[in-house]
């Protein structure tokens, strides 16, 4: 006989056995069952199935690497931002930015009191702070913080299919100024985007948000290294941006639909734009954040980047720690050329572009092992996804010693 829901929650706070069989599909619901009223003691060995759990948020869920902000490898603050599109501070967080200001980017340290820290433990968040306003945007000025995912990690949506899945954005995020903001989603197969508006409720109050983007049924991304789809946070958007209607199923690529609504943080130097707990994750709702280990999250970011200067160190600085120690292995026939390799911790997910630096920290030169005085210019000829060949160029006296460098490489998509 099968076991009404009324009764359900009542014998669950009892030591009476109740069959799987005895349940009928869907009859349980979380409302009806009281808090604490399932125990592990209460539930057989085995009585849940694997066919039962939600099998897409199981595992590695967030496709966002350093959502927590934890890795800033190539500097923790960075001033007088006013132009261009880079990475700054925090990985994999690039800022695109042109006639909006001028801003300081930061890799801020939370409190143990602030709510990214209370209720998902976040230490780390990256920080905007607008030190020149414009509070009178042209057509083309923006601001974006940007996501770039390569296409070998979106594969699990099945886009382009007849079912794709939906990816739900999570984060955490606090500004001074309030109202409406825009986070639009471009998909490079097909030349698509989608956008949607969340709203700044209190000013200088950390707030968590949650936007949901429907699976795209037209365009199947490559299965490839190259960026599959760009999710961007605006800060500021000029009317070639804000001229359209906000898309909120997949469409066509066009500039005035990318942020309609948005407003503009960078009007006063009093603002400020945090953000943290950057999750992006396959589904229709947001789970707690996953948590990576520091080690594990900053060798993800290596796959992007990475430099020999002791973490913490910024490239380029003088006496910053011994990055590779070589010999010449030979040299041109007439002259002082030398051909050594240098090895990447991490294999990169394109060839990258490297820069060397000698041990006191000047750019395309090396040094000598036994002074560590600049010995000569340095250029790389060749350079791959696992190693890259640098060539002394000039100098004299560099055969057979020990040479010092440094070197960064950069495969950002």
């Amino acid at each position: 006989m099968a076991t009404n829901a009324k009764n359900l929650a009542e014998l669950l706070n009892t030591d009476t056995t109740v069959a799987v069989g005895d349940i009928a599909d869907g009859s349980v619901t979380t409302a009806k069952l009281a808090d604490g009223g399932v125990t592990t003691a209460k539930i057989a060995d085995d009585a849940v199935s694997t066919a039962k759990l939600y099998a897409e948020n199981l595992g590695r869920r967030n496709l966002a690497i350093n959502g927590g902000m934890q890795v800033a490898q190539r500097a923790t603050s960075v001033s007088s931002i006013s132009s261009g599109g880079s990475y700054h501070t925090c990985d994999r967080l690039r800022l695109a930015i042109d006639t909006s200001g001028t801003w300081t980017q930061t890799q801020e340290t939370l409190a143990v009191t602030d709510p990214p820290f209370v209720q998902h433990g976040h230490t780390k968040a990256l920080k905007m702070d607008c030190t020149t306003a414009n509070g009178s945007l042209s057509a083309g000025s923006y601001i974006q913080l940007q996501y770039r995912i390569e296409g070998h990690d979106l594969q699990r949506l099945r886009t382009g299919t007849s079912s794709p899945a939906p990816v739900t954005i999570s984060f955490w995020v606090k500004a001074t100024k309030t109202g409406t903001n825009i986070v639009n989603v471009f998909q490079d197969e097909g030349g698509k985007q989608v956008a949607f508006s969340y709203t700044i409720n209190a000013s200088n109050t950390w707030e968590h948000k949650s936007i949901t983007i429907p699976g795209n049924t037209h365009d199947a991304i490559n299965n490839d290294n190259t960026r599959g789809r760009q999710f961007t946070w605006y800060l500021s958007a000029g009317s070639n941006r804000t001229s359209g209607s906000l898309q909120s199923t997949w469409q066509n690529y066009a500039t005035g639909d990318e942020a309609v609504g948005q407003v503009n943080h960078a009007d006063n130097t009093a603002n400020n734009f945090h953000i943290t707990g950057v999750q992006i994750e396959q589904g229709s709702s947001a789970t707690d954040f996953e948590h990576r280990s520091f080690g594990e999250e900053l060798l993800l970011c290596q796959r992007y980047y990475e430099h020999t200067y002791p973490y913490g160190t910024a490239a380029g600085s003088a006496n910053g720690g011994i990055g590779a120690d070589h010999r010449y292995v030979g040299r041109s026939t007439g002259n002082n050329y030398g051909y050594f390799t240098g090895h990447y911790r991490v294999e990169k997910r394109a060839a990258a572009t490297v820069t060397v630096y000698s041990y006191v920290g000047t750019a395309n030169q090396i040094a000598h092992g036994d002074t560590g005085s600049d010995s000569g210019a340095v250029g790389v000829i060749q350079n791959g996804t696992t190693s890259f060949l640098p060539r002394n160029t000039s100098g004299s006296g560099v055969s057979e010693r020990a040479l010092l460098y440094h070197f960064r490489a950069d495969a950002e998509l």
